[in-house]
């Protein structure tokens, strides 16, 4: 019950499939826990469900609910946990506004080249690729804050299901075009609220535009690849309007309200599902 009516209605829908065939192109970490919760619903209802993931990673192994299909990737267990610690670290450590933007771009650039490799490894793996493009999937679901897995989904000429949390510099609300003033809407790091100052709505403004700068820089590898791949110029404003459906893990009990497209929809309460009552 408390797995909220988003993921309810989009297990019915894929229902009506009758046993459909579901491609699961992840994120690690954190983000993958919660993912893996749906796909053993979707297993239930006797989905066929292929999950591919680089063979050195964090969190994804084998199940019993799914088929995992792995590719190698030019970095070892190590490196990643080193690159990921240091990453998160440096995310939630307070520090002066510069700094922020300063420490973020460095981190950035090591983060986005380490995902950018594996995609590559994942596209240019022929005999995966051979494997995928004939296994006639009906579907994609994946969290677009890497969007490789979106790149697979255009180029499969499948429809995608997003499941995420958020995405850099605001990508989602330009993909979906909802409204996002700078000046009314707080912006990630800052601090700020909604009831801002005329000084915070400044900082908010440049905090936006030093965001666009690091996010167009950290994208810019994966615009390429995916230009390269699909065979046409892609932006990833482009890329991720394709998303049929917008599974976004959040509520407007922790986020301020927003204006949102039909196909959001808001599935906070799927971290709930497995309770843990505090002690008496």
């Amino acid at each position: 019950y408390l797995v909220s009516a988003g993921v309810l209605v989009f297990l019915s829908l894929f229902c009506l499939a009758g046993g459909g065939k579901l491609l699961v192109v992840p994120m690690d970490g954190s983000h993958w826990l919660s993912m893996s919760s749906v796909l053993v619903a979707l297993s239930r209802k006797e989905h066929e469900i292929v999950v591919i993931a680089p063979e050195v990673n964090l969190n994804v192994k084998t199940s019993e609910y799914y088929t995992l299909k792995t590719y190698p990737v030019p970095l070892t267990r190590e490196e990643l946990q080193a690159s990921m610690h240091s990453f998160a670290n440096d995310l939630f450590e307070r520090r002066a506004f510069l700094q922020r933007i300063t420490a973020l771009y460095e981190k950035v650039q090591v983060i986005s080249s380490l995902y950018v490799s594996s995609c590559t490894s994942l596209l240019h793996n022929k005999d995966l690729m051979q494997y995928l493009e004939g296994s006639k999937f009906d579907a994609v679901l994946t969290d677009p804050v890497v969007p490789c897995g979106q790149i697979l989904a255009l180029h499969l000429s499948i429809p995608s299901v997003f499941f995420l949390r958020g995405l850099p510099c605001s990508f989602d609300l330009q993909a979906t075009q909802c409204p996002d003033p700078s000046s009314y809407v707080p912006r990630t790091f800052t601090d700020n609220s909604d009831h801002m100052t005329f000084i915070q709505r400044v900082e908010n403004f440049f905090f936006k535009s030093s965001e666009s700068f690091i996010c167009n820089f950290a994208y810019l590898p994966f615009e390429l690849l995916a230009s390269d791949v699909l065979h046409r110029p892609v932006t990833m404003k482009e890329l991720l309007s394709h998303g049929s459906i917008w599974l976004k893990r959040m509520d407007f009990v922790f986020e301020y309200p927003m204006p949102v497209m039909p196909n959001i929809v808001f599935i906070g309460g799927i971290n709930c599902g497995k309770k843990k009552p505090f002690s008496q």
